[in-house]
């Protein structure tokens, strides 16, 4: 009971930094980038939640996860192909759906799951030439453990809220569009076990990333975010 009780509270307290540094992120300075971290306390405070710390992500491929404790104690890394790629209504509203995750305390959960899906995944590493017979074992294990945490639905109820906090669902929906274009176009590679973190699935859907896969399918929220503006097509011929 007591190694347990350990283990509980070292994922809660260093889970988040155990989940970034899986993504090899590093804090983003406010001297570095003072108007995205003024960008990034303006959302926390309309999403009601504490200014997370910043990380950025050296990499290409647009995208942006939050890991942490909830609230009072979060962290959103974006990645320098994300900041480069959005326009700054999409990038808000990617903010803003890692803010919503954070607001609705999904982060506790996605970074514990995470973390101790990656750290079966590597103990599969360590049979040397065994390594594939423990992958066989060890990765269904894995996913399993994901799904049964983490349901899909948290992703509708982020987009929702970022609608919300943005005052429009298309900034959320375009962003989404956007971020899945650029997936199919730039190379990525990492731990499938990170999908959960993520704000769309970046690997591509098959090998051991296809037992990872908790994201719906983009299409689906682009077109739950549109209902929420019903008249927007009319709104875009009148523009």
């Amino acid at each position: 009971m007591f190694c347990g009780l350990l283990l509980a509270a070292a994922l809660y307290w260093y889970a988040d930094r155990a989940a970034l540094g899986l993504v090899r992120a590093r804090e983003l300075l406010v001297a570095e980038a003072p108007g995205l971290h003024s960008t990034v306390e303006r959302l926390a405070a309309r999403a009601g939640v504490a200014k997370p710390k910043l990380y950025l992500i050296q990499d290409g491929l647009p995208r942006a996860m939050a890991a942490g404790r909830g609230p009072r104690g979060s962290a959103i890394a974006l990645s320098t192909g994300l900041l480069s790629a959005m326009s700054p209504a999409e990038l808000e509203a990617v903010i803003a759906h890692e803010l919503a995750h954070v607001r609705h305390r999904d982060v506790v959960v996605q970074t514990s799951v995470v973390v101790i899906a990656a750290t079966l995944l590597e103990l599969s590493r360590i049979g040397g030439w065994f390594s594939r017979v423990l992958l066989f074992f060890l990765g269904p294990i894995a996913s399993a453990f994901v799904h049964l945490m983490l349901s899909p639905n948290r992703e509708y109820l982020a987009d929702r809220a970022a609608a919300w906090i943005c005052g429009s669902p298309h900034p959320m929906a375009d962003a989404l569009v956007g971020l899945e274009q650029a997936s199919e176009l730039v190379a990525f590679s990492g731990s499938p076990a990170t999908e959960p973190l993520y704000t769309i699935n970046p690997f591509l859907e098959e090998g051991l990333a296809a037992l990872f896969v908790t994201h719906p399918p983009v299409g689906q929220r682009v077109r739950r975010l549109r209902e929420l503006d019903p008249d927007w097509r009319e709104k875009l011929r009148a523009a």
